[in-house]
């Protein structure tokens, strides 16, 4: 009876051992780092130009606007919109009515002066008296001559009618012609600050005319505004553009570009430039040596070629990704392949 008692107590160990060794459980956690692959171009001190392009509006070399210094009826105008003048033509006649009457005036007062004068010679008047009537002549001639100019208007340049106010028999209360001199023509630019020791007078201006397509008018700096605007931090270019043939009209939209020169700058690739999407910020990611990359905000210059200017963020010796950038974040490691 015993050794069946025995029997069973060994059975049971066994077979405790065996099921206790069955159940063994092990947690295995396997964590795999994905590295992505890219390609990796080298950032390059190169020569830009600078060249910098401006948009304007043509403006006519002189606008004049024809009138009357005081009001007066119109007799005759002789040109439409469209005529060219020359400098002194007469454009416009008006009522010569009272230039009539200020000529009697001023003819009788001429009268008095001179008899004035061989009085005071005489001794028969003063010289107050003499001074007087001169005053009274010295006005009424003013007055004829300021007549004359607003009864015959001149045209005081060389030019093209642009606007006619006025017809035959109108009262005159404004201009009543417009006159432009589109020979030469000129257009002003606002150029940045920074540039405002490298524009000089003279300067050769490249511009071109959207009508015109891709041909180049050669312009050249004529004026340089002395001041800065404080809201815009730019000041005024006038270029001077010739204009012998007339094809260039006032109002016509042109684009001057301005040659700096080059200057040495830091170049990168374009494709290694991200635009973070819903801003204009431009960022690169740039390669370490501990095979990691760095997401960097660059500021860019020009695009020349398929390279693109840097103007701050990265060095000449940095290495930036040119491929595979799409699924990179900040500080990961990464492969880099040929």
């Amino acid at each position: 009876m015993k050794k069946i008692n025995l029997f069973f107590a060994t059975a049971s160990i066994v077979m405790l051992a065996a099921c206790s060794g069955g159940e063994k459980t092990t947690e295995q956690t396997t964590t795999e780092e994905t590295i992505e692959s890219v390609k990796i171009e080298s950032a390059a001190l190169q020569n830009v130009p600078q060249e910098t392009t401006y948009t304007a509006t043509v403006q006519p070399d002189k606008r004049n606007n024809i009138s009357s210094s005081m009001p007066n009826r119109i007799k005759k105008i002789y040109v439409e919109v469209g005529d060219y003048v020359k400098k002194g033509q007469v454009l416009v006649d008006l009522d010569a009515s009272n230039i009539i009457q200020q000529k009697v005036q001023l003819d009788n007062l001429e009268l008095e002066y001179n008899r004035a004068k061989e009085l005071v010679a005489v001794g028969g008047a003063s010289q107050q008296q003499l001074d007087q009537i001169t005053t009274q002549f010295e006005a009424a001639k003013t007055a004829y001559d300021n007549l004359m100019e607003n009864t015959k208007l001149l045209s005081p340049v060389n030019g093209v009618v642009t606007a006619r106010n006025y017809d035959d028999g109108d009262m005159t209360q404004g201009p009543i012609l417009t006159v432009m001199q589109i020979n030469p023509v000129k257009i002003v630019i606002n150029v940045s600050e920074t540039e405002f020791t490298k524009v000089k007078l003279g300067m050769p201006i490249d511009v071109t005319f959207d009508v015109f397509g891709d041909e180049i008018f050669k312009g050249r700096v004529s004026l340089i505004y002395p001041t800065i605007d404080p809201m815009t931090r730019t000041f005024g270019v006038e270029v001077e553009i010739p204009n012998g043939n007339n094809r260039v009209r006032p109002g016509m939209f042109a684009r001057a570009t301005i040659d700096f020169g080059a200057r040495e700058r830091v170049v990168v690739s374009d494709r290694a430039v991200i635009k973070r999407a819903g801003s204009g910020d431009r960022f690169v990611y740039v390669y370490n040596n501990d095979g990691t990359v760095t997401y960097t905000q660059v500021e860019l210059g020009r695009h020349v070629d398929t390279y693109y200017e840097v103007l701050s963020g990265v060095s000449a010796d940095a290495q930036v990704v040119v491929a595979g950038q799409t699924r990179l974040s900040d500080g990961v490691k990464v492969n880099v392949v040929e």
